[in-house]
């Protein structure tokens, strides 16, 4: 009887707590009202501040005393934001798609699931979104752990005016799914070029005389493999659950840690959040130890760079530019002497984004 009697005070304290956090809640959200109407009234547009919420959700997770994990809190804490930023002002993310692609994982992740996600077809078009206002923003992959830079990402910067606001990153892991119940059903296999590289392997040793079909998602390749019998598609859970497939054979990938970094760009360059990237792209003077002498202002100033990688610039045989990541960010000392001293050495300078380092 007294075990009965302290499970029903346990649940009168959670009813009790709930409605505490239910009153909160919508105290919060008319807070974030009275901001956005604030923001019209003084001529300020901009309802996403990227290093405002980098800064909130890291103040999550330093107050954080658990039980709840720091991950796990924060994801939490951006649901909540989501939700009362689209009191603000609803916002539309361009994302590859179609529906069920980790760039659409990627994106519910940085902006929460309050937001309206628009699917487009290639990366080029998440771009042309975005510069042409029919959203807000757009999330693009950029580098994977296994492969690489994710070149079509960087050829667009080349002659794209946006900037990189913001970066995620997302713990991939591709599952064999289908319609069919049996992996000797299967006579082709749909999926992005890169996935098919991650699983390159597990396909050699398991699917050898099997047909391999590039298509330009993995939601694209789940969607295929929902409409042809004898099909499966290398792809995430939540493909496999939007298209209603079987996972045949769960995490395929060859790295038991895959992960693919992607980018939020805009038009807009992120304020400081105290922890912070700077990008740029870069090309040296045609003489001897040039590129030595362009990123000397980052070594004299113990700035640390994270990232290099070059691309043909497509302007001339043999002419490469350079993709840069450091730490910190434009707008403050000593990154911004550093970027100043650069800029008259350099060849070729564009200021990509700066922008709060990833958070969870």
């Amino acid at each position: 009887m007294s075990d009965k009697h302290d499970l029903a005070s346990l649940r009168q304290q959670i009813d009790a707590v709930d409605q505490q956090l239910h009153q909160l809640l919508n105290q919060r959200a008319q807070l974030a009202q009275e901001v956005g109407h604030t923001k019209i009234k003084l001529g300020d547009p901009v309802f996403y501040r990227p290093e405002r919420e980098a800064d909130v959700l890291r103040a999550v997770q330093a107050r954080n005393q658990g039980p709840i994990g720091n991950e796990e809190i924060a994801r939490l804490f951006r649901e909540i934001m989501s939700v009362c930023l689209s009191l603000e002002m609803p916002m539309n993310i361009a994302y590859l798609g179609p529906a069920g692609t980790y760039t659409q994982a990627a994106a519910l992740k940085q902006f929460g699931h309050s937001v309206k996600t628009h699917p487009v077809n290639a990366i080029d078009e998440i771009f042309r979104e975005v510069e042409s206002g029919n959203c807000h923003y757009g999330v693009v992959p950029v580098e994977n752990s296994t492969e690489g830079m994710v070149n079509q990402t960087l050829d667009m910067f080349m002659r794209s005016p946006l900037v990189i606001c913001g970066e995620i990153e997302l713990r991939v892991e591709h599952h064999l799914i289908s319609q069919e119940n049996e992996l000797k059903a299967i006579k082709k296999i749909y999926s992005h070029q890169q996935s098919f590289a991650q699983c390159r392997e597990w396909l050699s040793a398991n699917m050898f005389s099997v047909q391999c079909e590039v298509v330009n998602s993995n939601g694209e390749a789940a969607k295929l493999a929902s409409e042809q019998t004898g099909t499966a598609a290398i792809a995430g859970e939540t493909a496999a659950q939007i298209y209603q497939l079987n996972s045949l054979v769960k995490n395929i990938e060859d790295e038991p840690i895959n992960t693919t970094r992607f980018l939020v760009i805009g038009k807009r360059l992120s304020g400081p959040s105290g922890q912070d990237k700077t990008s740029l792209m870069l090309s040296a003077r045609n003489r001897p130890g040039a590129l030595l002498h362009l990123l000397e202002p980052f070594s004299k100033r113990n700035i640390s760079m994270t990232k290099i990688e070059s691309r043909p610039s497509r302007k001339g045989m043999w002419d490469y530019v350079f993709f840069v990541d450091i730490e910190g960010h434009a707008e403050e000392e000593p990154v911004k002497s550093a970027l100043t001293e650069i800029e008259q050495e350099a060849a070729l300078y564009k200021l990509l984004g700066a922008y709060p380092r990833k958070v969870f």
